[in-house]
C-alpha cells in the first residue's frame, strides 16, 4: 500500500490500538507447545504474553511460537527472566515484537530496558536480526522497522518502583508501565493480597504517571469483570489468564452442569 508520500509503513497493531485509546488484551503462554500457542494466537487476543520468567519455556520454544504467529492476529511479546541486554537481544532476534522486563524499579533500570530494545543511536541493541527478518521482513530496513514497532513494557512490581514512578514514566522509549499487582503486594508486606486498597492506590498512581508522560498503564486481570474495572480506571494493556487456566475454566463450565467436579490434580504435600 502506498500514497503520495511513499509506502505506508506497517505499525504494531497493539501500539496503534493503545494510541487510539482502545484496550488490548493478551493471553499468557506458559506451556511449551507451539500448537497451543498458535491456537491461542487465533482466538482474538491482541498479543501473546510468552512467559519466560515463570515457566519452563526456552528460547528455542519461543522462536517456534513466534514463527507460529505468522498470519495470525496476536503479536508475540516475551517476558524475559531478567532485565539484561542479552536476554532482550535473544528474544528480539527470535522475532518478538515486544519485551516485558521484570522488576523495573528505578530510572536506570527503565533506561536499560529501552537501550536493550533500540538500535544505536537510540539504544545499544546489537545488530544480528537474520531470524527476526524472516518473521518480519518487509519493504523497509528491519532496524528502522524494529525501532518503530518493538514495544518496551516495564513491570512495576516493587514499592521502590512506586516511589520512583515519575522518573520511570518519564523515560523516553518506555511504552507501557505494567503493574505486577501480586509481586507488588508482597513488596508492600501484603503477601499476595493484590486486591488490597493500598495496591489499588498504587495502581492509580501508576495510571496517573502514565498519563502525564504519554505512556500506557497495564495490569493482570483474572476475569472479564476485573479487566473492565481496570479499563474504566485507565488501564488499557491487559494481561489475561494463562492458556492452562482457560482450559481449566472451560472444563469447569462443561463438567459442572453434568454434576462433575473439575478440580486440580492432587499432588504430594511438602509437609
Amino acid at each position: 500500500m502506498s500514497n503520495e508520500q511513499g509506502p505506508v509503513k506497517w505499525e504494531n497493531p497493539v501500539r496503534a490500538s493503545l494510541k487510539e485509546g482502545k484496550p488490548v488484551v493478551g493471553i499468557t503462554i506458559t506451556a511449551a507447545s507451539t500448537e497451543v500457542a498458535a491456537q491461542a494466537a487465533a482466538l482474538g487476543f491482541d498479543f501473546l504474553w510468552i512467559e519466560m520468567e515463570h515457566s519452563p519455556i526456552t528460547l528455542e520454544t519461543t522462536r517456534q511460537i513466534v514463527l507460529a504467529t505468522r498470519g495470525l492476529m496476536a503479536i508475540p511479546f516475551v517476558r524475559v527472566p531478567v532485565n539484561e541486554f542479552w536476554t532482550a537481544k535473544r528474544v528480539l532476534d527470535s522475532g518478538a515484537l515486544g519485551v516485558v522486563f521484570p522488576f523495573v524499579s528505578t530510572e536506570v533500570a527503565a533506561q536499560r530496558a529501552v537501550q536493550a530494545c533500540k538500535y544505536p543511536p537510540l539504544g545499544r541493541r546489537g545488530s544480528g536480526p537474520g531470524l527476526a527478518i524472516f518473521r518480519w521482513g518487509g519493504t523497509e530496513s528491519y532496524h528502522d522497522f524494529a525501532d518503530r514497532n518493538v514495544m518496551v513494557i516495564v513491570n512495576i512490581e516493587e514499592r521502590e518502583a512506586i516511589e520512583n514512578i515519575e522518573a520511570i514514566a518519564a523515560t523516553p522509549g518506555v511504552d507501557v508501565l505494567f503493574v505486577g499487582t501480586s509481586d507488588l503486594s508482597f513488596s508492600m508486606g501484603l503477601r499476595g493480597r493484590h486486591d488490597h486498597p493500598e495496591v489499588a492506590k498504587a495502581v492509580d498512581k501508576v495510571v496517573e504517571a502514565a498519563r502525564r508522560h504519554g505512556k500506557f498503564a497495564g495490569a493482570p486481570a483474572a476475569s472479564a469483570s476485573q479487566a473492565r474495572q481496570y479499563i474504566d480506571r485507565g488501564v488499557l494493556f491487559i494481561q489475561s489468564l494463562t492458556e492452562l487456566r482457560f482450559m481449566a475454566e472451560g472444563a469447569r463450565q462443561f463438567l459442572e452442569p453434568l454434576g462433575k467436579s473439575a478440580t486440580r490434580a492432587k499432588t504430594q504435600s511438602f509437609y
